[in-house]
């Protein structure tokens, strides 16, 4: 009787599930930002010379990947298809843990950033967009003689 209700494995789903729950109500600041559990996962850091930030997107085509940085908002938008709910599959799906669907994440950048000097690569699945800060406002040491 156990088998004939619950369908696949148990545990898998009440994991799923408790994810899913914790994503929900996991909308508080933290010591690591906001809104943790978003697609793409990101890394933002900062240089002196620079804004770093690393988008994992694995198997996206390049192309089809949105980034626009607008009065200091970088956004990164884009697609993933959904592999197992294509009508060529017909697959019943057991466990669906990779994210398929529209996404979009926007970075608030720092004022000193030089809009003109931004570049974006992708390798291996990653996103990385370099945004140069303003030279005036690098530091700069001044020798007294």
């Amino acid at each position: 009787m156990y088998r004939s209700m619950f369908p696949g494995d148990v545990f898998a789903e009440l994991d799923r599930l408790q994810r899913e729950i914790q994503q929900a109500f996991d909308l508080g600041p933290s010591i690591r930002g906001l809104g943790r559990g978003g697609f793409p996962a990101l890394n933002v850091g900062s240089t002196p010379h620079s804004v770093e930030m690393y988008a994992f997107v694995p198997g996206l085509d390049p192309a089809s990947i949105d980034v626009q940085l607008e009065h200091g908002v970088l956004t990164i938008a884009g697609e993933r298809a959904d592999d197992l709910s294509s009508a060529q599959q017909q697959a019943t799906v057991q466990i669906n843990e990779r994210f398929a669907g529209r996404f979009r994440r926007v970075v608030n950048l720092p004022d000193d950033i030089d809009p003109e000097s931004v570049a974006a690569h992708y390798r291996d699945g990653v996103l990385h967009v370099s945004v140069a800060r303003r030279e005036a406002t690098q530091p700069h040491r001044i020798s007294v003689h």
